[in-house]
Parts: C-alpha cells; structure tokens; sequence
C-alpha cells in the first residue's frame, strides 16, 4: 500500500487502476466524472474517446478477452449508462470480467428526480454481477478492490460503479488496495481420479470446450490432453480459438447450423466432458442434445462458478475449478493402454474437414462468402484476430475460418449486433502488431459504425469486412419460415459503405465478385489504414446450405401442411 496522502476521489480512483495493473480505458467523456478524466490527464493509464457508450463497453469486453484481466469502461450518467447497458449484457452472457464506472448526480439531489438521475442497482441489477455506489471517498480502494474480485472470480462477469459527482472531487487520506489475483478453485485428487476412471470406462467420450478464464498455457495444456487421450474436441459457441484447428482431434464447433454429423457425435457420446462450457441455448441446440437435467451421456462438467454446476444438467461428476487450475492437473490423467475410440476420432476429424473444406455448390449470385472466407484463412497469419458481432454473414465466418492461434476471436455468444467494430478497435489498441480483420453484416456494421471515426483517429489499420445483402438476414430467415412471402421490417437501403470509410479518412473497397475481393483486401491491407471492404452479396445467398427462395417454400410447404 502507498503511503496516505490527500487526495481528491478522482485521483484516489484512478490510482486505484494504476494499483490494479489497468493500462486502457475506453470511455465516452461526460461532466459527470470530470474529476476522473483530470486524473486520467497525468497517469500511465491509455485513454480510447469512443464516440457511443455501447462502443466502449464493448471494447473494454474486448480487451478483458484478449488480457484475462477486466476491461474498463467509463460513461456518464443516464443515457450513458443505458447505451452501456449493451455491453454489460454481453459480458454476463460470454463470463467476460468488465467493470463500468458510471457518472451519477451529486449526493445531495438524489431521490428529486434530478438531471439524468438513474438507480444504477436498480437498472444493472439482473445482468451486472454486483452494482453499487460510492458515497464516501475514502471506501474507493475497498470497493474498487473488491469489484475486481467480484468480476475475476467465480464465473466471471461484469461490475458496475457509480461514482456522484461531488464525491469525486471531495478530498480523503487513505491508502491504496494491493493489486488484486483472484482466488481460484483446484479439483481434489479423487476428482480425477474418478475422471480417469469414467474415461477408462469409455466407448465414445467427447470433449467440449467453452467459457472464459483460459490461458495459453491451460490451452496448450488441453490440446496435450487431447493428444495423448487421442479424444475428439469440439469448441462452443464462438469459442473456436480455444483449440488449435490444426490439431488432429479438433472435430469443429457446436453453434448456430453445426456439422449434422459433429451434432450425432455429441448426442451419441457415452462420456461428454464440459471444460468451461455451460452448454446454453446455441451450443445445445435449443437444449436438444442433452436431456434435462439428467443428461443421456455421462456427464462431467468442469466449472469456476459453482452456481453453474447443475444448474441445467445434472453432471455425473461436477468439479468446480477454472479451465485454468483444471489442465494444470491433467498431467495427473493417464490414459488407459487401449484407446478404443480412435477411430470415431479419426472419423469425427474427417467431418469436420470435410465440412469446412468446399463451399456449397451453386451459390446464388457472383459472390460466394465461403470462397472469401476460405481464401483468407490462408492468407493471414497464425496470430491474427477475427471478430464479429451477429447475423447469417457469421454463419461463413463460423464454419469456413479455421482458427489456429490463441485469443484469435472475438465474438459474443450473446448473439450482440454491432460488436465487431469495436472488438476489432480495441483489439488493435491492445496488440497493433497483429493483423485485426472485422467481418459485419450490413445491419451489423451501423449498430456501431460510428466507431470507424475511433479506429481513423488512433490510426488502427484494421480491415472491416462488411457483408451487403440489404437486409437484416437472420430475421428474414426466421420471417420467412414463420410469414412465408410476408416481408415486413426487414428490408434496408444501404449507404456506399466504401464511400463511408473515406469519408471519415479511411481506405474503402468495393467487392462485386468473388474473385475481386483478394486484391481488394491487399490493397486495404498496402493502404496502412483503417479500411471497409463492402461486398455485396446476393439477397437469395442468406445461409451457406439453403437461398432465401428454398426457405420462403419450405415456410410455405409447413403452412400448407
């Protein structure tokens, strides 16, 4: 702890992340927290100016992805912290540990109604792991120390603070809290022990991979697992770069239009094991592969947060521990000296590149987005970042990218419009070595484009790919099944996206055909700039397996029946 001196809460506040090992902030400025961004003036501390709440709270979410620590956000009071709110929905759905610090009226006002008030308890209370907020100065280093225990252990998650304006600028002598570690689960020995027992037993065990807390050593440490196991791997949802690809056990993810054949696999395993997964709406197919809440396969779930131990699915055997304690262990683990299941291993390996190496035939219109995806999964290097945020464009980014390197994603499970750009800004923010590429839906992208003018004004060359068929495509899909030939709310009219990147200093493209998008995309690339590579793709291209038109006469063919 520092020596105690007089300090403003301001300051006490900031010092506090200096303490914590913060080095980035993402915030939207507002009157409200004055005295925090004059403290922010003379620390060590980063600073991102967004230019919309929800764009910085979805950075820091970003940047917690890509550190393992919590990302920090700071708004100001009322329509800022609404805006903000998306972000802090992301984070409780993904497990991601955020900490949003929220401007609020002065002490003295509160309960009148005043300028922008908000219960900010009351309002983050079902999404937001704690919510509270400061009165007294001098409780900044106990509170602020104990939201990153809150957000870190556990399931991690997101924290909101509110910090009155006046309380910030009142002076108090305290000492600084100590950085924070969070305190993390280990399994027993007899946990694995009886988890080598379950797998001696085996015929047809599979293992699933998903959550937060990972590190590249708790991957690497898995993929070893894997290997010597010689068992079949499959991410969650938007948790591919979890495992590496490549490997010869990696049978692919379970998300939204999985490989049929990775879906019979997981349904027909005898042993499914659950590291870090809770196996939610999107990765269990609407809670189809597994009975609740006694499951068909045997079931062993490893999980920080005990709270999610049976919370859905009873397991066989429940360990609660981090990914990251959990394959410090693993060594422990011997295999049995048969390992019959290397064959389905084999086979399920097979699916999976089968299903992932050609694009479908006859794909309406000149461009095919599998093509696209397939040629830069070969063009960029092993470490690069893809992010996205939802739609029926990420189906193609999902099945086709293979990725290979750590923390090598950014995606939110939550199904989240508009959170691509700003992962991808906050990603470049934290590691401008690596090669960033966004991809968005032309719905997707003006959830947050905006946040374009960021990437221009910190010079951040990423390359957003933005997918046009002047549509919201997931709800025309679901509309076209449920109101066949009714269109109704879902049709767009487009700007020139390439014309938007320039207007706001960037490099813009525009893709046509297939096979322009590879020199577009090394132009972007030569341009040193932020770039948008608008391509427009077919409206009757709305999913890599069936055209919107097929969809419309299976919704009517339903309707008849």
């Amino acid at each position: 702890m520092t020596t105690r001196e007089a300090r403003t809460g301001g300051r006490i506040l900031v010092d506090q992340l200096v303490a914590q090992g913060v080095d980035h902030v993402f915030c939207v400025p507002g009157e409200s927290y004055l005295a925090v961004l004059d403290a922010l003036h003379d620390s060590p501390i980063a600073l991102t100016v967004c230019r919309q709440e929800a764009g910085a709270g979805m950075m820091a979410d970003a940047h917690a992805r890509l550190t393992g620590r919590p990302g920090i956000a700071m708004v100001t009071r009322g329509p800022g912290a609404t805006n903000a709110a998306h972000a802090i929905h992301i984070a409780q759905h993904d497990s991601v540990p955020l900490i949003l610090f929220v401007g609020q009226i002065e002490r003295g006002m509160r309960g009148r109604g005043a300028f922008q008030e908000m219960d900010y308890a009351a309002f983050f209370g079902s999404t937001a792991k704690w919510a509270v907020e400061i009165d007294d100065a001098a409780r900044i280093p106990e509170l602020v120390s104990r939201a990153f225990h809150v957000a870190l252990q556990g399931r991690p998650g997101p924290v909101v603070i509110a910090l009155p304006e006046d309380m910030l600028v009142d002076v108090a002598e305290v000492a600084d809290a100590s950085r924070v570690e969070p305190v993390q689960a280990w399994p027993g020995l007899t946990q694995m022990a009886e988890l080598q027992k379950l797998l001696w037993a085996a015929q047809r065990p599979f293992l699933v991979l998903g959550g937060s807390g990972w590190t590249t050593t708790a991957r690497a440490s898995v993929g070893r697992f894997a290997e010597r196991f010689d068992l079949p791997v499959a991410t969650s949802f938007r948790r591919a770069s979890l495992f590496d690809a490549d490997h010869s056990s990696y049978a692919g993810e379970i998300g939204i239009g999985p490989n049929p054949r990775l879906k019979a696999r997981i349904e027909a395993a005898d042993l499914l094991i659950l590291l870090g997964a809770r196996m939610a709406e999107i990765p269990s197919q609407s809670y189809t592969l597994l009975r609740i809440p006694s499951p068909g396969q045997t079931l062993v779930q490893i999980h920080p947060g005990s709270e999610e131990l049976g919370r859905v699915y009873h397991p066989a055997l429940g360990i609660q521990a981090s990914p990251a304690t959990f394959a410090a262990t693993l060594e422990s683990v011997q295999p049995p000296q048969t390992l019959r299941w290397a064959a389905e291993t084999r086979s399920a390996r097979k699916d999976y590149l089968d299903w992932t190496g050609q694009p479908a035939a006859d794909v309406p219109g000149p461009v095919d987005m599998a093509e696209i995806v397939m040629w830069l999964r070969d063009r960029l290097p092993a470490n690069a970042i893809v992010t996205n945020g939802a739609g029926n464009y990420a189906i193609w980014v999902g099945r086709y990218m293979r990725l290979t390197g750590a923390r090598s994603q950014l995606a939110p499970t939550s199904g989240s419009m508009g959170y691509g750009l700003p992962a991808a800004v906050a990603a470049k923010r934290v590691a401008p070595e690596r090669c960033v590429v966004c991809f968005a839906g032309d719905g997707c992208f003006l959830m947050n484009g905006q946040e374009f003018a960021t990437a221009v004004q910190y010079r951040l060359n990423i390359i957003v790919v933005v997918v046009d068929n002047s549509m919201y495509g997931t709800i025309r899909m679901h509309q076209e099944r449920t109101y066949p030939g009714r269109v109704s709310g879902t049709d767009l009219h487009n700007p020139d996206f390439a014309a938007y990147a320039r207007a706001f200093g960037g490099h813009g493209e525009t893709v046509e055909r297939t096979q322009d998008f590879a020199p577009a995309f090394e132009r972007a690339l030569q341009a040193g700039l932020p770039a948008i590579i608008h391509v427009k793709v077919d409206p009757e291209a709305l999913t890599p397996a069936k055209s919107l038109s097929q969809l419309r006469q299976e919704g009517l063919a339903a309707h008849k029946g």
